[in-house]
């Protein structure tokens, strides 16, 4: 075989957690365990029927198989200003400031391979999404890690990051609902956000898939005033339209934004399937009753994996939001990796180590909401019946 060595942008860069933990439950399930999963955060339930029957009709069409336009189908961009004038009070103008991804978390990969060079920063949460870190990385750029702590309300510090030499940062990522957390923003954080970025000519780049997931108030950063001028915000349809396997996400800013995106993301594909972009109109066309009915039954599934923390004499904020419960773990171990260990392997059940999150998740794991009930349900009891002890102090 021949020896190649790879670039040296992956330096540094390992394999995604989920990917080398999957096949690790993969062999445990061949051995016949049967674990249950409740790590990944992909929604295990269905688009609305109509959004699946207008794939199906317009699929069927003989003209709606070429290439398409870089800049998304004019049909799908409006679809997604209204949305955001709808449910985010957020006036965009379709032709100029909503960019269609092929799933927001190319837009990661877009917003750093279009902004950073080698030696330029990015500020990125701790606890947050890995692949901000690794995103920052690939483009060049240097992750620089900003501390969030329960104590105030997982929001950075933006008194003490003024305080810090910012001489070199281009971007800040922040995500809120948050992820791992399930933190709602608070508007005064927003302001306060605003003019930090405004003050020190940092990019804000958002990343706001979980408003509508138990949140009662979908909020955008776009809708603080000013925000235009120092905001990129990546949106989804994966979480909020049960959508995650069709790659359907958006960057909403000002045009100059999405124009500068342009220029790098034209490179990298050739546009999306028309019909897959037709269905995720009709997706942003649901009215409310499509997310309560989506939301009563994560409400129910949050309500079991509560019962079943508190089995693993864990602590959690019962107002956090979106498709996972992010609790503390008890005195006895170690970290997350510990206790996701002794869970997997004493009772076949997998739950996310807070640490692949960052070191201040550490204390911490996560529990995704995208299981049926019967499956918590039997979590639950296998949790109940090992003798992992997981009540001793």
């Amino acid at each position: 075989m021949m020896q190649l060595k790879t670039a040296d942008r992956l330096n540094g860069i390992g394999e995604y957690y989920f990917s080398q933990k999957l096949r690790e439950i993969d062999a445990l399930n061949k051995e016949g365990k049967a674990i249950i999963n409740l790590g990944i955060g992909s929604p295990d339930l269905p688009p609305h029927p109509d959004v699946i029957k207008t794939l199906q009709e317009e699929a069927a069409k003989p003209n709606v198989h070429a290439y398409q336009s870089y800049k998304g189908s004019p049909v799908l961009r409006k679809a997604m200003a209204n949305w955001y004038a709808t449910w985010y009070g957020v006036e965009l103008n379709p032709d100029t400031e909503i960019l269609p991804l092929i799933g927001s978390k190319e837009g990661i990969m877009h917003i750093c391979m279009t902004y950073l060079n080698t030696g330029d920063q990015a500020l990125i949460p701790n606890p947050g999404y890995p692949t901000y870190s690794s995103a920052v990385k690939l483009a060049g750029g240097e992750p620089v890690s900003y501390e969030l702590v329960e104590s105030l309300n997982w929001e950075p510090d933006l008194d003490a990051l003024d305080k810090t030499d910012l001489s070199k940062v281009k971007l800040m990522w922040v995500n809120y609902p948050h992820m791992p957390t399930g933190q709602v923003p608070s508007a005064e954080f927003y302001a306060r956000l605003i003019k930090f970025a405004k003050k020190n000519q940092i990019l804000i780049c958002h990343d706001n898939p979980y408003s509508f997931i138990l949140n009662e108030q979908p909020v955008s950063l776009l809708a603080v005033p000013g925000a235009m001028e120092v905001v990129v915000e990546l949106n989804s349809l994966s979480k909020s339209q049960n959508m995650a396997g069709w790659r359907i996400g958006m960057l909403a800013g000002a045009k100059d934004r999405i124009d500068e995106v342009i220029r790098f993301k034209s490179n990298m594909d050739s546009g999306m399937f028309l019909p897959a972009q037709l269905a995720a109109a009709k997706a942003l066309q649901l009215g409310a009753d499509w997310y309560a009915s989506v939301n009563d039954v994560y409400r129910r599934r949050r309500k079991l994996v509560f019962e079943l923390l508190n089995e693993l004499n864990a602590t959690y904020n019962p107002e956090q939001v979106g498709m996972f419960v992010w609790a503390k773990i008890p005195e006895q171990y170690k970290d997350g990796f510990e206790m996701s260990d002794a869970i997997l392997y004493g009772a076949n059940v997998f739950i996310t180590p807070g640490g692949i999150f960052g070191n201040a998740g550490n204390g911490f794991i996560r529990v995704s909401l995208c299981s049926p009930e019967e499956k918590l349900i039997e979590a639950m009891e296998r949790i109940q019946k090992n003798s992992g002890g997981w009540k001793k102090g």
